[in-house]
């Protein structure tokens, strides 16, 4: 089930990345709370007659709604439907911002300069470097072999990094901007599906090649790029991660 959710509407744009489910229990049809989540809060963000803001406060909000209505333990977060989101409105001469967990804003300029919101998304470090060094003695996936590790992270969330779940902490971690669009040549949402895979998770991305595939190819190319590195390790043990191929939401908004 894909989990991420993405939205093209008027001057509106946005990504969003539903966390995996650490548990079994599914809602509404066998979905999932990570699917539940990114598509709740993809949705609420179409409304164009709000501030970005009051509309993460209305999405956060409704992902509550949606959890008590279906039952959801509100006290463990290890149940909690949770998204990451990055949102973009446009108007003629700048555009508004709003990001929270690891989706990110990439915005090209037209002299080559890159700028990348937030500049630190990293909750997962330390996971994925114990996942390194664990992989070679296990058959077992990251999801089983690391499962107390990942639900000790998934329980810092609005603690040390910030997703939409439902708790009113997220509001604290709600990233929002503007930017002139005078220099501004593409602008880019995506989810963490599309980071380019790094056999050392200390590495920092690599938002250089990331730029050089999508100028030359579009966001098809960035894809086909990490699906062939992907394919050649099933087991997620040369390049850490949590999937042999994560979701994918990404939207690019170029300019003349």
């Amino acid at each position: 089930m894909n989990e991420d959710f993405h939205f093209v509407h008027g001057n509106q744009f946005g990504v969003f990345d539903g966390a995996t489910s650490l548990t079994q229990a599914t809602y509404r049809g066998g979905r999932t709370g990570g699917f539940l989540a990114s598509n709740i809060a993809g949705k609420t963000f179409m409304d164009e007659k709000t501030s970005l803001l009051e509309l993460a406060g209305k999405a956060n909000s409704s992902i509550r709604d949606a959890m008590r209505e279906s039952g959801v333990d509100l006290s463990d977060k290890g149940y909690l439907w949770s998204t990451s989101a990055a949102v973009v409105r446009l108007y003629d001469d700048r555009f508004e911002w709003v990001q929270i967990g690891d989706c990110l804003v990439m915005i090209i300029h037209a002299d080559g300069r890159r700028e990348i919101i937030p500049s630190a998304f990293d909750h997962d470090l330390d996971t994925l470097n114990m996942w390194k060094e664990a992989s070679g003695g296990t058959d077992a996936p990251i999801i089983s072999a690391l499962h107390d590790q990942i639900l000790g992270v998934r329980r810092l969330s609005n603690v040390t990094y910030g997703v939409l779940n439902g708790e009113k902490e997220a509001m604290n971690f709600m990233n929002q901007g503007s930017m002139s669009l005078d220099t501004v040549s593409h602008i880019l949402l995506f989810t963490d599906g599309l980071f380019l895979p790094k056999s050392d998770p200390n590495e920092r991305e690599d938002f250089d090649l990331f730029s050089s595939l999508y100028l030359s190819g579009g966001l098809a190319r960035v894809r086909n790029h990490i699906r062939a590195i992907e394919a050649q390790d099933a087991g997620c043990r040369t390049y850490p991660r949590f999937k042999a191929h994560d979701d994918i939401a990404a939207i690019s908004i170029a300019f003349d």
